[in-house]
């Protein structure tokens, strides 16, 4: 057993610089400032030790994954691709995207398949149910693309609610972010999770979807990933979808 890992532990810089927070030495700067707490208790010691399979470590008070074998990743889903991880028809789908990795992985939710945009994959289950759970409000944001012009009223309407065949749906926002040749881009940020929702909500409102793209769930943003690529989730994004999800 290597002087690094003896029966009590790892040490708790090399701990957080293996889950992304910096070099060793900033990680040790981390612990000597008094931003690291492990299982509740404020920990100052360089030579502090922790079980990564069982402590629960924070940094400014958002828990840091420590789990080596637990993957959590941000796909740019491309339009025309099913968010499953196999179809029997032979439909390209997100698994075809990850096949290359061995961690057996499931999607967080799912995009229909002419949106395109975020979608969160893991191999970490209590925090996939938590997440696609209603009842922790992870706000999703859209850009859709629809006939224009919008009328100003519209943002109110939606965040009063509107009535749908499943029940009254409420928007957190509603802006219009751009004209060009008759058509709208609205940015469309809500909580609510039901099928289609999105799509279903604008064309109830006389706005049919002609493109419709996610472009953030909670603080996790699209960006500029390029379709189809895949990344790991930050520290900090990660640190604070686990504050949001009471893990």
């Amino acid at each position: 057993m290597s002087s690094d890992q003896p029966a009590e532990g790892i040490r708790l810089q090399k701990v957080l610089a293996s889950a992304g927070l910096g070099s060793r030495r900033a990680c040790e700067q981390l612990i000597a400032q008094g931003r690291v707490t492990v299982d509740g208790r404020g920990v100052a010691e360089l030579g502090s030790r922790v079980d990564p399979e069982t402590s629960v470590v924070r940094v400014d008070g958002k828990r840091v994954n420590l789990r080596s074998g637990q993957v959590y990743l941000a796909m740019n889903k491309p339009r025309g691709v099913l968010t499953a991880m196999s179809d029997p028809h032979g439909r390209p789908t997100v698994g075809d995207l990850v096949a290359h990795r061995s961690e057996r992985l499931f999607h967080v939710g799912r995009l229909d398949a002419e949106t395109e945009g975020l979608l969160i994959l893991t191999n970490d289950g209590e925090f996939a149910h938590r997440l696609a759970h209603p009842s922790h409000e992870v706000v999703k944001t859209y850009i859709a693309e629809v006939p224009g012009p919008v009328d100003r009223s519209l943002a109110r309407r939606l965040k009063d609610g509107i009535e749908l065949e499943d029940g009254p749906v409420r928007v957190d926002e509603f802006q219009v972010i751009g004209y060009s040749a008759g058509r709208a881009l609205v940015q469309v940020s809500l909580h609510v999770g039901r099928n289609h929702i999105v799509r279903r909500l604008l064309d109830a409102v006389g706005h049919p979807v002609d493109r419709l793209v996610r472009t953030a769930i909670g603080p996790v943003r699209l960006a500029d990933q390029r379709s189809g690529s895949i990344r790991e989730l930050t520290a900090a994004e990660l640190g604070e979808l686990y504050r949001l999800l009471d893990l």
